[in-house]
């Protein structure tokens, strides 16, 4: 499961950097990751506006620990015995609305508008730059 875990935190890296974001990977201390995970990541993106970084990805591996609880089982093969209990590993993919306000703070123009991150664009449209409404 560790190696898991490690692919799993280079995918979600991977997410942040296609979309362009300033990021950083922070090593979780067990103090802060509570009793269900034996490690954890948290992947934080920078805030102009709040002049911080703010996490949008978590990922962790729960080795047996909720496994055990749930009594979830491997078998090697169809009929044979239970051999032991999995492991879990959870990572979120992106939390959507602090990635959308770090795509809008990261991406804003002096003029207001705000440039459509490249990886983005062929979901938009076309649309390469969302401009402010003009006033009347």
């Amino acid at each position: 499961s560790w190696e898991m875990h490690e692919e799993l935190l280079r995918n979600a890296e991977e997410l942040v950097q296609k979309l362009g974001l300033p990021y950083r990977v922070v090593n979780v201390c067990t103090g802060d990751i509570g009793s269900f995970a034996a490690k954890k990541y948290d992947i934080e993106v920078w805030m102009p506006a709040q002049n911080r970084y703010r996490e949008i990805i978590s990922c962790s591996n729960c080795t047996d620990y909720q496994a055990r609880r749930l009594n979830i089982r491997y078998r090697e093969k169809e009929g044979a015995p239970p051999k032991g209990v999995v492991h879990t590993l959870n990572s979120t993919a992106l939390a959507t609305g602090r990635t959308i306000v770090a795509i809008l703070e990261n991406y804003q123009q002096e003029d207001g508008s705000v440039l459509i991150p490249e990886v983005l664009r062929p979901y938009m449209g076309g649309v390469k730059k969302i401009e402010p409404l003009k006033s009347f």
